[in-house]
């Protein structure tokens, strides 16, 4: 019976002039042969065990590692399967003429993978551009921001050159991280940009669009954002701003009323704030949806928001915007919302430092300072997620990833004080 292997070629006859040894497939029918699968390692860069390359060995640095591994499992699967398939012919075969089919089925494989890659000549600005008119259409301006930015910097790292999908592999992902980080820009940036064409790429696959020989992005890691300056501030914060007094009707003074809702609303985004109708308001509670997931939320009035409410809901009908500060939602009026938005935070930056309070302070503090101070109330993660809206338990963990840390920290104070 044939029987065939991954081996490291380590015959004397085989060595190479740099001291390394051929990776070959053993071919075993009736006699022996050893096909070099072009390339080689040392004794100690070979996993006997797994058959492939090892980490951190010299010889191995410098080698597409995870790449070469990947054909080397592909090539003995299609070895493999030839022998399936020929099943009681091998008997009419000697090991030369098995050894000449076995090169015919690479090659006939290679000549099909350069097929699907003409056949899938989609490039990824060609079905980004499809995904961001579908959000602008469906007013997901943020969105589609997101995907034109991701595009965007990978056609400065191609040299001006529109990406095919089927040129997007590990290498080219490792490379355009590379190049990032060599510019100074964060991991957190080049995470949202990595995020943004791994969206892309995948809707591309799942609407039928591209048939990827092998999804890079199962192999590859986006890397993860370091720590962040907090934007959680403390209960104590939040009510030094509900307690500043100032002139009804003024600029401040509804910026004040905007952050105390924001956070009685269960740190509800600004986006969705400036949404709302007097319509969303019943006797008992606010109802909305989130704009970027389009999750229902309920939200309980409490007696001191009920209080900001009455004074934006005189006079007005259910159709009407509750706030001033309003938007409808629609992409054309994205640039307004945004203008809004920087507004809020230039008067929150004043409303902070009234309140003694030192550091930035945005409407996204908000949203964060209401998950950190329910965590430390002792409610469960989940349960934040929930209230918060967000449709991943991970966007969550996020929030209150400098939680843990803070209570560590107070735990060692006491200990060595």
């Amino acid at each position: 019976m044939a029987k065939i292997s991954l081996i490291l070629d380590t015959r004397e006859s085989s060595r190479k002039n740099d001291g390394t040894y051929p990776i070959s497939l053993r071919v075993h029918h009736i006699k022996t042969r050893c096909v070099s699968l072009g390339h080689s390692t040392s004794i100690l860069g070979w996993d006997e065990v797994n058959n492939k390359l090892r980490k951190s060995v010299a010889h191995n640095k410098g080698l597409r590692r995870e790449e070469i591994n990947i054909e080397l499992e592909d090539k003995l699967y299609q070895a493999r399967c030839l022998l399936r398939e020929l099943g009681d012919g091998l008997l009419l075969l000697d090991v030369k003429a098995l050894v000449r089919l076995i090169k015919d089925r690479w090659n006939d494989n290679i000549r099909s993978e350069i097929k699907k890659k003409v056949e899938n000549d989609l490039s990824l600005e060609d079905w980004g551009n499809i995904l961001i008119q579908r959000k602008r259409n469906a007013n997901k301006p943020g969105t589609a921001k997101w995907y034109y930015n991701g595009m965007v910097a990978l056609k400065k790292f191609n040299e001006g050159k529109i990406a095919k999908l089927h040129e997007i592999d590990v290498s080219f992902l490792r490379n355009f991280e590379a190049y990032h980080l060599g510019k100074g820009n964060s991991k957190n940036t080049i995470s949202i940009y990595l995020r943004a064409i791994r969206a892309i790429y995948n809707s591309a696959i799942e609407e039928d669009r591209f048939v990827p020989l092998r999804n890079p992005f199962e192999t590859y890691k986006i890397p993860s954002g370091g720590r962040t300056r907090k934007r959680a501030r403390t209960k104590e914060n939040i009510n030094s701003i509900k307690g500043l007094v100032y002139p009804a009707g003024s600029v401040l003074w509804h910026a004040r009323n905007y952050a105390m809702i924001m956070f009685y609303c269960r740190g509800m985004n600004f986006i969705d704030l400036v949404q709302v109708k007097v319509g969303h308001v019943t006797d008992t509670h606010i109802y909305y949806g989130r704009s970027k997931s389009d999750k229902p939320l309920a939200i309980k009035i409490v007696p001191e928001l009920r209080k900001i409410l009455e004074h934006y809901m005189l006079g007005k009908r259910p159709k009407d915007y509750l706030f001033p500060t309003n938007y409808d939602g629609s992409s054309e009026h994205y640039q307004k919302y945004k203008s809004q938005r920087r507004r809020m935070n230039e008067r929150l930056r004043i409303i902070a430092k009234d309140a003694g309070i030192e550091g930035k302070f945005t409407t996204y503090n908000i949203r964060h300072s209401w998950a950190t101070i329910a965590k430390y109330l002792g409610v469960s993660t989940e349960l934040i997620s929930e209230a918060l809206g967000h449709s991943s338990l991970r966007t969550t963990q996020v929030y209150l990833k400098d939680f843990d840390n803070d209570i560590l920290d107070e735990v060692n104070t006491l200990v060595v004080s």
